[in-house]
C-alpha cells in the first residue's frame, strides 16, 4: 500500500487533535473529490514498517485523541490488509485513542470485515458533488453518514455518531 501523507495535530478530520493518514488508491474517482492526487494507487510513498513506527510515535503523544484514515480509499481491496493491521495495532496499543475512517463504501458492505471491530467512527458513502454542503461536520456531501461503528455492530443497524 502507498500513502499520500501523514499529518500530526490535525483538527479537521475528527474531534480533537489527531494523527491523520491519507492512503493512496481509489477506483471510485468521485466528481469534485478534494484529493484527486490520491486516486492513483502508486501515488506518494510505500507504507513500510518505518511508517508504522512513525504513526506509533505520533500516537504516543497524550494530546493526540486518535487516528484518522482517509484517502484515496482505505477500504479499496488493495488497501484493506494494511489498513486492518494499522487499526488493529492502534486498538491494541493505544487504548483510549479513537479510530476514524472515511470511505466511499457503505457500512452495510463492510460491517463483516474484521477491521470494523477496531474502528470507532466510519464516515461512509461516496462524495456526491451535487450534494456538497460545507456546513456538514466531518463529511463533504449530505448522502454520507457519520456512523458509530461499535453501537451499529452491537445493534445490527446503523447508529449515527453523536458529538
Amino acid at each position: 500500500m502507498n500513502y499520500a501523507g501523514i499529518k500530526n495535530c490535525d483538527v479537521a478530520n475528527g474531534p480533537g487533535f489527531r494523527t491523520t493518514l491519507w492512503v493512496s488508491g481509489c477506483s471510485r474517482r468521485c466528481k469534485g473529490c478534494f484529493n484527486q492526487a490520491a486516486w492513483d494507487f502508486t501515488y506518494g510513498q510505500e507504507f513500510t514498517h518505518e511508517t508504522l513506527l512513525e504513526l506509533e510515535r505520533l500516537l504516543k503523544n497524550p494530546n493526540i485523541e486518535g487516528l484518522s484514515i482517509l484517502g484515496g480509499d482505505p477500504f479499496e481491496p488493495e488497501n484493506r490488509e494494511q489498513v486492518d493491521t494499522i487499526c488493529k495495532l492502534v486498538w491494541l496499543y493505544h487504548h483510549g485513542k479513537t479510530i476514524w475512517v472515511w470511505t466511499g463504501y457503505l457500512f452495510e458492505d463492510l460491517k463483516d470485515l474484521e477491521t470494523m471491530k477496531y474502528i470507532d467512527v466510519l464516515v461512509d458513502g461516496p462524495f456526491v458533488e451535487e450534494l456538497k454542503d460545507l456546513r456538514l461536520k466531518w463529511r463533504g456531501s449530505s448522502n454520507q453518514r457519520v456512523i458509530d461503528v461499535k453501537k451499529s455492530l452491537a445493534s445490527g443497524e446503523v447508529v449515527l455518531w453523536e458529538d
